[in-house]
Formats: structure tokens, sequence, C-alpha cells
């Protein structure tokens, strides 16, 4: 660190406490530093109303080459931020990050990589924790604007600040940077990262939204962020430290190496792009490098390897791109790659399809089954289910781009292109009440030569409707590419691998014939224009119909449920019943499960759901449960079991959760002594309805014909105001696959 500035000014700007402060729709945004986390090279305390974050930046030079920029971006949910303790019984401190995290983390990271300069060699590492957290103020924009301005006054070289907005539409109103309890029922959830001039990094999720009203949406986005940019820029001239010092690439490698090393590396990418017996894939430039790296290795580093690379790569791309108008595979600009499908590729599966575009091979697996089997979540922010999941494996597929490695748990990249896939189809399925089933998809990535994230998403919208899930709207992805100079750029259509790794821009929309459902787009250059966006959405849009074409074409409607699949039908029931179907306990709901060998779920409102994929394990169950719900009148005749046997009669359960009292004077037609002598528990009898009291008390008879007794039929019977009830005292447990639907597939935030 003593080479960056002298101590005396490391201490001065240590001990100095810079605050500013700006009005953020309605409610106070403030930026602090120099009283908290003295030791990192740059820390800010950024609250928001009563959310505060403290995000900060440390870095350190490279002890040996990476190979690659050593960023990494940590986005750490605390539970005493919101006041909570985790529910989790033998683990109480915080532990994995959670999905959220992750994709907070990603999203920050996406927005600000290409702001550091090329030529910049050192890790560097930023953490946003959340200390607190009010409910209502989103700590994922405030650590963006934390991050922002944390990098701008710290000693790492970065080319900021960035400022983000939040445009959230509900109906006809436009909210920007709204609360979270505002976006509950959002049309449109957009967020917008920007620099002074252009757009940083765009996600977006969205209920099939105009490409129009969605680049208006961005429009806005990029003019709201202009006020955290001027905030940040004086806050950084009153905080900012120093910048390192570094070197470029040429003056780091002699002329003639240079020189040399430029030459082959375009040869061998040359013979790379046009080799027809292997083609250029994920990991064909990484497989150059490092030969070059090995036969170089006495003279250069990898990563001066990496960086020459990259450069004459560029340099090949924009030539062929904007001078001669021509792609490595000869395609037009515009032009979607060779699509190739195959539905119910897997036998016992519920749903399966294989979706091709050009060498991209995805293989997507739908499963259905009850809600109870919803992935119940747990965070800083509280709990809830979510009955929707897509999951997507390409690191434990090192096979897909031709490599071996070691396999393990699924990378961050893993879970960012399933949660993007995710959040794209959730608002096109079918409601609980019309599908009343929890959903996961898997996504096997089989061949990567780029756009893989939105490959699954055709291949698991292909894989639901092979199913017999009956989408709103089938929903297709593209991702759009981008070359640029100082002149002019040209957005191309379906960027295959060397596109994507040498062009500037990964811009993935995902969509319905009505409209937008998702986006997700990162740049390698500091933003893009509005123009290069607005082409952007327009030929997303039309590659878009291009694919679904070729899907519907495929699969026209949903198919049927597949027979492996459970079956579920659906009853209501009043919702002051539920606990009468519950049973002290779960005893009754458990009784029926064990009995009929069906699943039953119960949502608040009282609707019932009962699983199983034999059909007659149905019948029993809904047989059983509406018998408990059907009203008892007088002269009504059961057979029923008797449960209990007291001095005075016998107690026979008509239905689950509903018992009868057959006095002892009711039993036969001569005088009784003891009720043992008829029955026994367990005996299944035959009664008949005498008396319904307004409590819902049941008198029961088991006398027929000429044997009846009209005149003891109405008498009190044992304890004052006996006979049989229904035993519905409140909900004492919930067996059966009770859910607590707290709303996570409502949308929430990232």
């Amino acid at each position: 660190m003593d080479s960056r500035f002298r101590e005396n000014d490391r201490k001065k700007l240590m001990n100095k406490v810079v605050i500013k402060e700006l009005d953020l729709n309605g409610r106070k945004l403030t930026l602090e530093t120099g009283k908290l986390a003295q030791a990192a090279d740059a820390a800010v305390l950024a609250s928001w109303g009563d959310t505060v974050v403290l995000c900060t930046v440390a870095s350190k030079p490279l002890t040996q080459d990476m190979g690659y920029f050593p960023l990494s971006v940590e986005y750490v949910e605390k539970y005493y931020a919101s006041g909570r303790i985790t529910a989790q019984k033998f683990i109480k401190r915080e532990s994995r990050p959670t999905e959220d995290a992750v994709l907070s983390g990603r999203a920050i990271d996406r927005s600000i990589r290409p702001f550091f300069p090329k030529d910049f060699q050192a890790e560097v590492q930023i953490i946003v924790s959340v200390l607190s957290y009010d409910g209502s103020n989103d700590p994922v924009t405030l650590g963006f604007i934390g991050v922002s301005a944390a990098l701008s006054i710290s000693t790492v070289p970065w080319n900021g600040p960035l400022g983000v907005t939040k445009i959230v539409k509900v109906g006809d109103e436009i909210l920007v940077n709204p609360e979270l309890t505002q976006i509950v029922s959002a049309d449109l959830e957009l967020f917008v990262a920007s620099s002074k001039e252009r757009i940083a990094m765009i996600e977006a999720k969205g209920k099939e939204v105009p490409e129009e009203v969605v680049f208006a949406g961005i429009k806005q986005g990029h003019e709201g962020s202009q006020k955290i940019v001027s905030l940040i820029e004086e806050f950084t001239k009153e905080a900012g430290k120093p910048k390192q010092e570094f070197s470029s690439l040429a003056e780091q490698v002699d002329e003639v190496i240079l020189k040399e090393v430029k030459e082959e590396t375009k040869t061998r990418i040359e013979e790379a792009l046009f080799d027809e017996t292997k083609k250029w894939n994920e990991s064909t430039g990484d497989f150059i490098k490092a030969e070059l790296s090995k036969k170089y290795a006495e003279k250069l580093t990898s990563v001066q390897i990496a960086g020459i690379f990259d450069k004459v790569a560029k340099s090949l791309m924009n030539d062929a791109i904007l001078v001669k108008g021509k792609r490595v595979d000869g395609r037009k600009m515009d032009e979607v790659r060779p699509i190739e499908i195959q539905l119910g590729l897997l036998p016992r599966t519920h749903g399966s399809a294989v979706f091709q575009r050009g060498t991209t091979q995805v293989l997507s697996i739908a499963t259905l089954g009850p809600l109870s089997l919803s992935q119940t979540l747990e965070g800083m922010m509280g709990e809830g289910t979510k009955r929707f999941m897509h999951h997507y494996n390409m690191s434990i597929n090192p096979f897909s781009t031709g490599e071996s490695k070691r396999l393990g748990a699924p990378n961050r990249r893993d879970i960012g292109h399933g949660a993007l896939v995710e959040k794209s189809l959730v608002n096109v399925l079918p409601s609980e009440q019309d599908f009343p089933y929890a959903i996961r998809v898997v996504s096997e990535i089989l061949a990567a030569n780029a756009s893989t994230s939105m490959a699954s998403l055709c291949a698991s919208t292909l894989a639901l409707l092979n199913a017999g899930v009956k989408l709103k709207n089938p929903v297709a992805g593209i991702a759009l590419g981008l070359l640029s100079n100082d002149e002019k750029f040209q957005v191309i259509t379906d960027m295959q691998a060397v596109e994507d790794f040498y062009g500037e821009m990964d811009f993935k929309v995902a969509g319905t014939v009505n409209g937008v459902t998702g986006i997700q787009m990162d740049t390698k250059l500091e933003g893009l224009s509005l123009e290069m966006v607005e082409q952007a959405l327009a030929q997303g849009k039309t590659a878009r119909a291009q694919i679904l074409e070729k899907m519907n074409e495929a699969i026209p409607v949903a198919g049927e449920i597949s027979k492996y699949a459970p079956k579920i039908e659906i009853t209501n029931i009043l919702p002051e019943e539920i606990g009468l179907l519950i049973g002290s306990g779960g005893k009754t709901i458990n009784g029926i499960i064990a009995r009929t060998g069906a699943q039953i779920d119960i949502e608040d409102d009282g609707m019932v759901m009962v699983s199983s994929s034999d059909d007659e394990a149905i019948k029993k169950a809904l047989a059983e449960i509406k018998a408990m719900f059907t009203k008892v009148e007088v002269d009504q005749e059961f057979e029923g079991k008797v449960v209990r046997i007291t001095t005075f009669g016998a107690f026979v359960e008509l239905s689950p959760g509903k018992d009868g009292l057959v006095h002892i004077s009711q039993m036969a037609p001569q005088r009784v002594e003891r009720a043992e002598d008829i029955v026994s528990v367990g005996q299944v009898v035959k009664v008949r309805v005498t008396d319904v009291s307004p409590e819902g008390k049941i008198g029961l008879s088991m006398l027929f014909g000429d044997d009846r007794k009209p005149e003891s039929e109405g008498r009190p019977s044992g304890r004052p105001g006996g006979g049989g009830r229904d035993q519905s005292a409140g909900r004492q447990g919930f067996g059966g696959g009770r859910r607590q639907d707290f709303g996570r597939d409502r949308p929430r935030r990232r």
C-alpha cells in the first residue's frame, strides 16, 4: 500500500469522515466513509430509509498469473439485518449464500467489470454486507450504489461512477425506485445501470411487455441514474484517494516479441475459425492461449498472452464484421442458425425436449409433482415457497465444450443462467388453481457454442408443453452480439462462441409473440448507446418470432399429462373447516393419507388438492373428504366404525373427524345393560341419524323398521347435552403437506 500514496496522506484520509445525501424517491439516501472498516482500501456505508449496507473494496498485487482479471463481488445477507434468527434447527449462523444473494452479486459484477482498465492486473474483492433491512427499500439497489461509490473513492483504477435505477410498471402506472411492497403485482420490473452517457447493464422481468414499452423504461432508467452519478462524483471529490499506477501491455512486452506473438496468434485463430473438423466452441480460445503460454513461457506471462490474444481476436472480428460485412460462418447479420427440435426423447420422464440451434444443443426435462414439493425458501427477507424451479447444468457437463474437468457443485454462472430462464417463464405458467402442480425443469447443456441460456429457455418451453403444462404463450429467447468502432456499430443476431468472446455485448432477450418476459444484458464496453439497445431489441423481436414459429411447428399445443406424472384433483372447503380436515396434531388428514395412499395439500383459502399416480387412491381420498363436509340430516343412513364405547352408548365415526352417538337405548329392540354386549371397538355398524343439534351434535340409532323406538330417539344422551359432534377444535397440526405459502412466486426482488 505504501507505493500507492504517502503514509501521512493515508492517515489523513482514514480519519476524514465524508457524508453526502440525496432525496431518492422521497426517501433519504446517504453515503458515508471514514468511520467504519478503515483497514479496507475503501469502505462506504450506504443507507436508504432504514436499509443499510456496508460496501468494501480491497485489492492486492497478483503473486502469480491467473489468466484473467480476478474480480469477485460478494453480496452477503445477514439475518440480523431484518431482526431474524434462522429457522434451521442446528445451524444458526449464516452459511452458504442464498440464490438471490448470488444473483445480486452477479448483477453488480456484470455492471462494474467493463469499467476496469483492460491492462490493470491485481486481485480485487468487493463485499456488500447488508446490515439493516427495513422491508421497503431495496438493499440490492443500495448495494450497487454503495459499490459504485466505494470503487470511485478507492485506489483501484476504475472508470466510473455508475448509477442505477429500478423502473416498475404496474398497470398504466410507471414507478421509479419504488418501495418493494409496491412491486408485488408488477407487469414489468426493470433494473438499469448507467454511466453519464451509456447503459452499462440491464435486467428485466415482464408479463409479455411490448419492446417499445421496455425501451421507454430503459431510457427513463438511464435518466433516473444521473442524479446518483452526480452524487457519487461529489462524494469522490472529497473522499477520493490517488489511484494505483499500472503499465499497459505495450509497455510490458518487448516490441519484437509482441509482433511475433501477434502474428502467430492471428494465424492460430484463423486456422481454428475455419477448421471444418472441429468447430470453434466456448473452450477453443482457452486451448490456443494455453498452447501459446507454454511456448512463450520464458518470455511472457499467461496474462500477457491472454491480453495479446484478445486484442488480435477482437481486431480480426471487427475487420470481418465492420469492414468486410461478413460473419465467420457466412450468415447474415440478423440470421438465426438452423434449428432442430426433438420431443419426448426420454420415455419415463413427464416431459422432455432437445433444442439445437447451430451446434448449441440442450436437453430439458420437466417433472411435475404436488404443490407440497414446492421449494421452501429462507433468507434475510423471510420464508416462503417457490412452485416453479429451473436448474441449468453446464459446469457438471464439461464434455459440452470438449473439456475434461473435475465435477463439482453448480457454479455462479449455472445459477445465473438457470434463474434467467426461470424468470422468463414464470409469468406464462398456468395458475395454481388451474394447474395445481409444483414444476421442476432441468436443462442439460450437451454442446455449447454460445447462448446456451436462451437455448435452455426454448428447450424448457418445449419440455413443459410436452409434459402437458398449458402455458399462456410459448416463450423463446435469443442472444444478440455487437461489434463497434469509433464510426459505426453492428448488432449481430444469434452470435456463436467466437463472436461472443471477442464481441462487445451479450444481450439476451426472451419473450412471446406478445412481448418481453426477460432480459439480461451486459457488455465489455464502457456501456452501450440507446441506439444500440433499441437496435438489439428490434433484432431480438424478429429472431424470436422465427424461433417461435419453428417451436409451434414441433408442438402447437400442450400435450396430455404423462401417465407417469401424479394426477391431481381439487375440491374446496370453507377456510374455517380446514382445522376439521387436519384434525388434532394432523391425525385426521394423516389418517386419510394412510388409508388411501394419496397426498393431500391444503391452501389457506380452503382449496384441497389430492394427488397420486393411482386414480383409485384419489377417488377414495376425495370420497372421504367430501363425506366429512357433507351436511348430516335426520334419517340419513351410514355405515360407520365404532371408535369408543362408554357406559351410556357408543361413538360411531361417520367420516373422518365426524362422530355420532348411539345411545344404549338405540342399540337393540330389547333392553341393553352394557354397550359391550352389542358392539365392540372397530366394528362396522349400520346407523341412522335421529337428531342433529344446533351445536352439531349427532344422535344415531341402530334400529330400523319395526324395531325403531321413536319415543327415545330425541332424549338427551350420556352427559348433559351428550351426543356426537364434529371434531373441529382448531388447527393443531399440519399433516399431509400443509403449505404455508408466503407468495415467493410473486415478484419480490432480483
